[in-house]
């Protein structure tokens, strides 16, 4: 896996995410603030209310026609006078609806059912959901519906993975992204919530419509073409199917993360689900199909990222940077230098080699706190974090508070400064 310059190698993937605010232990903080109040039964619309509840899973058992309709939670029946019941009226036109909208909320929050959580959630953030399942053997004998540890983080591992290609396919369609938009696609995700099911199995997560929605429906159709590009591939044998559908937003990201999802289990899936208060987006159905994938899909998916890595060209650029780290081998002659991206790539960082006299030049300007403007080729090879066949490079000058700023970097890591002045 290619990672950025700033990360460490043994860095697991930056979550991008906030957790499920229902969740009261766990490797992931709490988020109360964003469940700690019911939301306003004035501002509910009844077949928002009612379309949630069906989605996950609850039971209608009737009602008054044309007023209210009664629903039970998920599993068998309760026994008589036990268990959960909502009352949900149809419209907001009777005069006691705000009233039954106002107890049923009550009994969501009070409800035990994961799903109650998730129905609230979804009525005060509307929300796109997304739905990752593994298929994999107990790992207790008699621990039905249990999860490994190591199963349960590599389940949230791939929808993490999985989110980030969704929205770097937003900014930009490409085979092979590498550590191009990076920072903008994980700014994108600031607001997604997760949730875990109870068993480590499941995990959901609620995408804000706004301003989420644009990721919701690239997944949805880079998804789709992924598992058409892939029975195409076991069809076939060609690949032709996944050049085309870089279109849709399948890259080797992508194709990457579905690998990790479906590695080690007997299957895999995801399902979308949209946001009901928002409505369905244009040019999508309004229940999508889920998408899975087996182990005999791995070979395919290897197979299309390895050709996205490989047809990805380098990219013509010229970059400003702040000079972070310079390294030669001696007191003279050609080194190594590593910029901080300020414009002119979608990167965090770059690294290229100077001849002496440029190397010289990109010296003086840390001396002094000025970034560099540098031409040449970012190189796919390496995630496209590697700058080659490079030129003028020259200082560029920039206002007091910028240059104050470099200053301070400058002064943060002198070290690195003191190897390429001393030759070590």
């Amino acid at each position: 896996m290619h990672r950025p310059m700033d990360e460490s190698v043994n860095e697991a993937i930056p979550s991008a995410t906030r957790p499920h605010p229902s969740e009261s232990a766990g490797p992931w903080p709490i988020a109360p603030e964003l469940f700690g109040n019911i939301p306003d039964p004035a501002r509910i619309d009844p077949a928002v209310l009612g379309a949630l509840l069906d989605r996950h899973g609850w039971h209608r058992r009737g009602g008054a026609a044309g007023r209210y309709s009664r629903w039970t939670p998920p599993g068998p029946p309760a026994p008589p006078g036990g268990g959960t019941s909502l009352l949900v009226p149809d419209t907001t036109a009777f005069p006691d609806s705000e009233d039954l909208l106002g107890e049923a909320l009550t009994a969501l929050a009070r409800s035990a059912a994961p799903s109650a959580r998730e129905v609230l959630v979804s009525l005060a953030v509307p929300s796109d959901e997304i739905r990752w399942w593994r298929e994999v053997p107990e790992p207790v004998a008699g621990a039905a519906g249990a999860a490994s540890w190591t199963g349960a983080e590599q389940l949230h591992t791939a929808a993490r993975q999985i989110l980030l290609a969704g929205a770097l396919a937003v900014r930009g369609r490409t085979g092979y992204h590498g550590a191009r938009h990076r920072r903008r696609a994980l700014a994108a995700l600031e607001d997604i919530l997760v949730g875990p099911a109870p068993g480590g199995r499941d995990l959901t997560a609620f995408i804000p419509v706004e301003p989420g929605r644009a990721v919701a429906v690239r997944l949805y159709h880079a998804l789709h073409a992924t598992r058409e590009a892939v029975d195409y591939q076991r069809a076939t044998g060609g690949d032709e199917a996944f050049g085309a559908a870089v279109e849709a937003g399948v890259s080797r990201e992508l194709t990457e993360a579905v690998i990790a999802l479906v590695r080690g289990s007997e299957g895999a899936g995801i399902a979308l689900e949209w946001a009901p208060a928002a409505g369905t987006p244009e040019g999508c159905p309004a229940r999508p199909e889920p998408v899975e994938f087996s182990p005999g899909d791995l070979p395919a998916l290897r197979r299309a990222g390895a050709r996205y890595l490989q047809d990805e060209p380098a990219v013509t650029v010229r970059i400003t940077g702040a000079v972070v780290r310079l390294r030669r081998s001696g007191p003279r002659g050609a080194g190594i230098v590593r910029l901080r991206v300020l414009a002119g790539a979608e990167v965090p960082h770059v690294r290229l080699e100077l001849d002496e006299e440029a190397y010289r030049i990109a010296g003086h300007a840390h001396l002094v706190g000025l970034p560099i403007r540098v031409e040449g080729r970012l190189e796919s090879r390496g995630g496209f974090r590697r700058l080659t066949r490079t030129s003028q490079v020259v200082p560029v000058q920039v206002d007091e508070a910028e240059r104050d700023r470099l200053m301070k970097s400058l002064q943060e890591n002198v070290d690195y400064f003191e190897e390429a002045c001393t030759g070590e």
